[in-house]
C-alpha cells in the first residue's frame, strides 16, 4: 500500500491519480477530512499532530508521501510542522515504511545563484527557517541510516485545478476575472515554475524507483526559462488577446503588510522575485531522460481549456 499524507491539496490529488494510473490501486489518503480521488482509494481521517494517529495512518504502508501543507501562517508553521515531521519520521521508522518528502525551496538563498541539490540553506524569514529545520530533521535520519527516505524538491507552482501560487493568483485568477494581471517586483527576471501535474508525476516516479532513495532530487521543469514579461506574452498568444499587467513594487507590498496578514506573510518570499530564479534539474533529467516535461505553452493551454470547461 502507498499512503499520501496531507491528501487534500493539488499535489496530493495529482499524485493519487498518477499512482493509480501507473503503480498501484492500493492507495490510502490521509488528512483530517480526506476525499477520494480514485474509486479504489481508502480514506483515513487523522491529525498528524497526534503521534498515535500518525502511526495508525502509516501502519501497513510500503511508501508514505509527505505532501502536507499549512496555511501561510509563520506561527502555525513553527508550532506544527516540526511536530508533524517528527511524528511521521517516528511512525515510518517503526513500521518500516519508506518516506517520500515533497519539499519546497523556501530554505534556499533568495539571490541569483543557480540552485542545485547541493545548494546551502540560507533561508529568509520564519517560514524558510521552518522548512530548513524539518528538512534537516529528515536529512539527519537519512544520513544515520535510520530511515529509507527521499526528498523531492519543487520550485514555485503553476497549474490547473486548485493550484495555489503567486503565479496562479496574480496571473491566471486575474485572467479568469477579466482583471489586470500583476507581477511582483520585476517582469524581466527569469523564473523557474513547475507544472503541478509534472511535480506529482515525478514524485511518484522517484517514490517507486528504489535506487532514488537516500538523496535529494530537484523535480523537472520546462528549462526554457522565461521572465514574467515573456510568460504573459505567451499567455496572450494562447488566449488570443492582449493581457495587460502591472509590476507591483516592493513598497506597495510593504504598505499592504500593514493592513493584511496575508500580505505580511508574503514579505519573506518577495526577494526571489528581484532576482533570476534558476532551479537546476539536470540530475533528474540525466537519471530519467524519458520523462516528458510539460512546456509553458502546453500548461497555459491546459489552464485555458479547463477555464472554458468550467464556463
Amino acid at each position: 500500500m502507498q499512503t499520501i499524507l496531507g491528501a487534500n491539496g493539488q499535489i496530493a490529488e495529482e499524485l493519487a491519480k498518477e499512482l493509480k494510473l501507473n503503480y498501484t490501486s492500493d492507495i490510502r489518503l490521509v488528512s483530517r477530512k480526506p476525499k477520494k480521488v480514485n474509486d479504489t482509494d481508502t480514506l483515513f481521517a487523522a491529525n498528524l499532530l497526534n503521534s498515535k494517529q500518525a502511526d495508525e495512518a502509516i501502519k501497513g504502508s510500503d511508501i508514505a508521501y509527505f505532501t502536507l501543507g499549512l496555511p501561510m501562517d509563520s506561527k502555525m508553521w513553527e508550532e506544527q510542522f516540526p511536530l508533524i515531521m517528527q511524528n511521521v519520521i517516528t511512525a515510518c521508522k517503526k513500521r518500516g515504511t519508506k518516506l517520500v518528502f515533497f519539499d519546497n525551496t523556501y530554505m534556499y538563498p533568495q539571490n541569483d545563484a543557480v540552485l542545485t541539490e547541493k545548494s546551502i540553506f540560507e533561508p529568509v524569514g520564519r517560514k524558510g527557517e521552518v522548512r530548513k529545520k524539518i528538512t534537516n530533521m529528515l536529512l539527519q535520519e537519512m544520513e544515520q541510516g535510520d530511515i529509507e527516505a527521499v526528498i523531492c524538491r519543487a520550485p514555485e507552482f503553476y497549474g490547473p485545478g486548485r493550484t495555489q501560487s503567486i503565479t496562479n493568483t496574480f496571473i491566471f485568477d486575474a485572467i479568469k476575472a477579466n482583471k489586470k494581471l500583476k507581477v511582483p517586483l520585476s517582469d524581466h527576471k527569469l523564473r523557474s515554475l513547475i507544472w503541478t501535474p509534472d511535480a506529482s508525476r515525478a514524485t511518484a516516479l522517484i517514490g517507486n524507483t528504489p535506487d532514488a532513495y537516500g538523496q535529494t532530487w530537484h523535480l523537472p521543469i520546462d528549462e526554457n526559462r522565461v521572465n514574467y514579461q515573456q510568460f504573459i506574452k505567451l499567455a496572450s498568444e494562447v488566449y488570443g488577446k492582449e493581457l495587460n499587467y502591472v509590476v507591483i513594487p516592493k513598497f506597495v507590498f510593504s504598505i499592504g503588510a500593514l493592513f493584511s496578514q496575508r500580505a505580511k506573510e508574503l514579505q519573506e518570499l518577495l526577494p526571489r522575485y528581484a532576482h533570476n530564479n534558476i532551479f537546476d534539474v539536470s540530475k533528474f533529467k540525466n537519471r530519467f531522460p524519458e520523462f516528458k516535461t510539460t512546456t509553458y505553452k502546453e500548461g497555459i493551454m491546459q489552464i485555458k481549456a479547463e477555464t472554458q470547461e468550467i464556463v
